[in-house]
């Protein structure tokens, strides 16, 4: 499927005054980023993605993200990163008859997508240039469903474990924490929490972020928000627009180190803080957080139609079939 198939699919689901800027690339300032033509070029960052140092990218390669697009830049050491993979959610947007992360998308289920990245794919990206890949994947999931997926598991020979999920989401990253740390010990430093409804995140992202946290502690793939964004007390009435300037919608892998992850989960147990996503608990400890520019194609699966647009944007990346069994 070629730029243009994909542009038609996505401005039938997400009406064709959208499809520019879900397409389209960064630029230097937020005005060219923007929907509505107002000019803000008073902000004077270049957020322009590279693939290379100096090098930047077309709006098609943007688009693709493929991992071709990505085999001849830098890698990271993962050897001491553990991944921790939430798919014990329910997915109750979706009105389907099972959890979003168990639909098929191009033939796989969803989670397939993600395992298949952090299993297979970097960990061989990595090994290409003289790294290692993540010593442990965590797969955080309701106990019903892990019978069916442990075939998989045991094909892993150690480096895929199960968790059970919390309550809520800090809940099941606690607990894939912990198990990262009694099956990892010392080796891991760092972990990667990703969301199994984003099947989409690129090697080259999870390289930058992941590189970030080793710098900085902590750090979150991100992308300015491109939405005007009105904040309201009643759900009725508009109470102010909220400058889109500094505003950016995070997306996964987070990457925190553990000792931070840590010290964090025992402030939020203390305090009875809730958090919304994992680097809340990092900014509840006053310490900073790494903005790492992602891509805008490293949706979230939430509704029927993001499936389709997910479909669209694999076709566009020429991605082959899943079968972690073989």
């Amino acid at each position: 499927m070629h730029s243009g198939s994909i542009s038609i699919l996505i401005a039938t689901l997400l009406g064709a005054s959208r499809v520019s800027s879900f397409l389209s690339p960064l630029r230097p300032t937020f005005a060219s980023i923007s929907n509505c033509g107002r000019n803000i070029n008073s902000v004077p960052i270049d957020f322009t993605p590279k693939r290379k140092k100096d090098k930047k990218i077309s709006a098609d390669a943007f688009v693709k993200a493929s991992e071709s697009d990505v085999e001849e830049e830098p890698a990271s050491d993962f050897s001491q990163v553990g991944f921790v993979l939430l798919a014990g959610g329910t997915g109750s947007r979706m009105k389907a008859d099972m959890p979003k992360q168990f639909l098929t998308l191009r033939g796989s289920p969803v989670l397939h997508h993600s395992l298949d990245l952090f299993l297979e794919k970097l960990p061989s990206f990595v090994a290409s240039r003289g790294f290692r890949g993540p010593p442990i994947v965590v797969l955080v999931m309701d106990p019903k469903y892990q019978p069916e997926y442990q075939p998989i598991v045991d094909k892993y020979g150690g480096r895929l474990q199960f968790a059970n999920p919390g309550v809520e989401r800090q809940g099941s990253v606690e607990n894939g924490l912990n198990k990262v740390v009694e099956l990892a010990g010392e080796k891991c430093t760092h972990v990667a929490i990703h969301d199994s409804a984003r099947p989409l995140v690129t090697i080259q992202e999870i390289c930058d972020v992941v590189n970030d946290a080793k710098e900085y502690g902590a750090a979150v793939l991100g992308v300015p928000c491109k939405a005007t964004i009105k904040e309201s007390e009643d759900g009725n009435t508009v109470l102010r627009t909220i400058p889109r300037a500094r505003l950016w919608e995070v997306h996964t892998p987070q990457v925190v180190s553990i000792d931070t992850l840590q010290r964090g989960f025992a402030k939020v147990l203390a305090e009875n803080l809730e958090v919304t996503d994992d680097v809340s608990i990092v900014e509840a400890l006053g310490e900073p957080v790494k903005l790492t520019l992602g891509e805008y194609t490293n949706l979230k699966i939430t509704t029927p139609e993001d499936m389709d647009v997910a479909g669209a944007i694999l076709d566009d990346r020429g991605a082959s079939p899943i079968n972690l069994l073989e």
